[in-house]
């Protein structure tokens, strides 16, 4: 991701004059009797892959809502609280930078944060980092994608064709009836979510939006209850070790019918939204993120001039000092409350670095600009700023945790 970042970086500025936009907004159609999307290649990425990853962060929102860190009301308010404040104070910092400048759009620009880049940064610390303060960034950077989806689709959308809409609510209601009739063939909710997607498309909402409707649509229930996965599969290891005959090393064909028989266990046991999370990871982390990275990315560098606008300084004090700010102001007031803990082994000083990962927008914040903006010379101030805070707070916070992580007797302890 970091490494097709620089590429796009040092493209746009060492490439021929242009070449690099002119690269990617090249015109690709897909039609069927004159009738079909034609969109730029950036834009295929922006809108069509990117909703694969807007699934698969739906997904992540879904089974932590439900089963995960945020099922728990007094375990869910801390992560909350701290995204909420997250959100709030790097908005509300931008918009009175930006009040009187006519570019109030990119609001939503520095209340992102990349899940992946800052959970990055935090593996970086191994064992050095307690596993409570992964758990609690991760449950915080959910909660910020999830407002992060919300703003995308109430101030992103524009020109809603209500017919597309009808159609979108036909497709979702579909979605619903495979869940309520038990379908569990990720296969079959893929097959119904590609015309949600070009619903959402011509509809005028932005279209990564279908990836999450798609999600909440997936089941989490599981086909072969826990005391009958036990028994299918005891009855397959049982017939597989008596199957060897005279060659202990040999797959008969009893051996064979009895590793199919314990696959399908395996499968049934298996609740669809994680098959379907599995599926998805490794395109998501190692293809479509750093594609989107390499195709948005790339900005001519103009010195500090881009950085000194109301919008880079708006974004760049939006990430740098909102986002820790708001964590942490937001998370001692959910802490006096009564109504939340620290996760276990998490002290208060972790709440400051949790703040400073949080301020690692790049994938979501440079998504945002693009829908802001558009191109131009404010699209290329927030990217630039979007780049800097990252790689600012993606170094501080690993050094400020890298720092505390020395102090072990300090960990875990509620300071004043």
């Amino acid at each position: 991701l970091v490494a097709l970042a620089v590429v796009a970086m040092l493209w746009a500025n060492l490439g021929p004059a242009g070449h690099y936009d002119a690269f990617w907004n090249q015109k690709l159609a897909f039609t069927v009797s004159g009738a079909g999307p034609s969109l730029s290649l950036r834009h295929w990425i922006n809108d069509g892959l990117m909703a694969l990853f807007f699934l698969l962060m739906g997904l992540e929102i879904k089974r932590e809502f439900l089963l995960g860190e945020l099922s728990d009301l007094r375990k869910a308010t801390l992560p909350v609280a701290a995204a909420l404040g997250g959100m709030i104070f790097p908005a509300a910092i931008y918009a009175l930078i930006n009040l009187r400048g006519g570019n109030m759009r990119g609001t939503g620009v520095p209340m992102a944060t990349d899940i992946a880049f800052s959970l990055g940064v935090l593996a970086l610390l191994r064992s050095r980092a307690p596993a409570g303060l992964k758990v609690f960034l991760a449950a915080v950077a959910i909660v910020d994608d999830l407002g992060a989806v919300m703003v995308i689709a109430i101030f992103y959308s524009s020109g809603i064709a209500w017919t597309m809409v009808m159609g979108m609510a036909a497709c979702v209601a579909i979605l619903l009836v495979l869940n309520r009739i038990g379908a569990r063939l990720p296969l079959a909710y893929m097959a119904v979510g590609l015309p949600l997607w070009a619903f959402t498309l011509a509809s005028g909402i932005h279209a990564t939006v279908a990836g999450v409707l798609l999600a909440l649509t997936i089941p989490i229930r599981v086909s072969l209850d826990p005391v009958a996965f036990t028994a299918e599969a005891r009855e397959a290891v049982d017939i597989f070790e008596s199957s060897s005959g005279d060659h202990p090393n040999e797959m008969t064909s009893e051996r064979q019918e009895a590793v199919s028989a314990l696959e399908s266990a395996c499968q049934r046991i298996q609740m669809p939204l994680e098959r379907m999370e599995n599926a998805l990871l490794p395109w998501v982390s190692f293809g479509i993120v750093p594609l989107f990275a390499l195709s948005n990315a790339g900005v001519v560098l103009t010195g500090f001039a881009p950085l000194l606008t109301p919008i880079g300084i708006g974004v760049l004090v939006g990430l740098m000092v909102g986002k820790p700010l708001g964590v942490v102001l937001a998370s001692r007031l959910a802490l006096r409350s009564g109504h939340a803990g620290l996760p276990e082994g998490v002290g208060n000083r972790h709440l400051l670095g949790v703040g400073l990962l949080a301020g690692i927008g790049f994938t979501m914040s440079l998504f945002i600009s693009e829908l802001a903006f558009g191109e131009g010379a404010a699209h290329d101030a927030a990217k630039t700023a979007t780049l800097a805070a990252s790689v600012a707070m993606g170094a501080v916070g690993y050094m400020y945790l890298r720092t505390i992580a020395g102090r072990s007797s300090e960990v875990g302890v509620r300071d004043s």
